[in-house]
């Protein structure tokens, strides 16, 4: 996510539900709107039956219609939004859904939601700061952390630089810790 989506998405309870994605521009003249899925999987989309799409600061929950995969796009229509017109007004909100509506996780793999706030570690176990973030950089995902002297920065967020994550001690090992000097 980038600053300005996280911005958008502030005041729901990321324990019960997560944001999927973003509705793009309308496709067609039946209501279709193109779909971005920030996890880059697509086949959870076709289960979902009702989400909340939040504009600004209005959300509105809507019953999915129908969900297409045509060619490399993935499109969705929702009940009542049956014009091009109609479907652009919803161009740019996040679809916020019950998290068993999410993407399906692999080993070692982790919601950003679910990251945030995690302690930073280093491999002896000493506390070095907080992961406030996971954002969109140019070469690849950044952890943002926040460091016990209270300043940000970024670190690429690659096994080469983060080692163990124990959700269960809320903690992340930084492996390369020089990284935030």
């Amino acid at each position: 996510m980038t600053r300005e989506t996280d911005k958008l998405f502030t005041g729901y309870d990321p324990k019960k539900s997560l944001i999927l994605g973003t509705v793009g521009a309308p496709f067609g003249l039946k209501g279709f709107v193109k779909i971005r899925s920030f996890s880059g999987e697509t086949d959870h989309f076709s289960r979902l039956k009702k989400v909340t799409l939040r504009l600004g600061e209005k959300d509105k929950t809507l019953d999915v219609a129908e969900t297409v995969v045509q060619g490399d796009s993935l499109l969705m229509r929702f009940s009542g939004i049956d014009t091009p017109e109609a479907a652009g007004s919803l161009n740019g909100a996040g679809i916020i859904a019950e998290r068993e509506y999410a993407a399906p996780l692999k080993d070692n793999e982790y919601y950003v939601e679910d990251l945030k706030g995690l302690e930073v570690v280093n491999s002896e176990g000493k506390s070095l700061g907080t992961v406030i973030n996971i954002v969109e950089g140019g070469g690849g995902e950044l952890a943002e952390l926040k460091t016990l002297a209270g300043e940000l920065r970024f670190v690429p967020y690659r096994k080469e630089f983060f080692g163990d994550v124990d959700m269960a001690e809320r903690k992340i090992v930084l492996l390369e810790p020089w990284i935030l000097e």
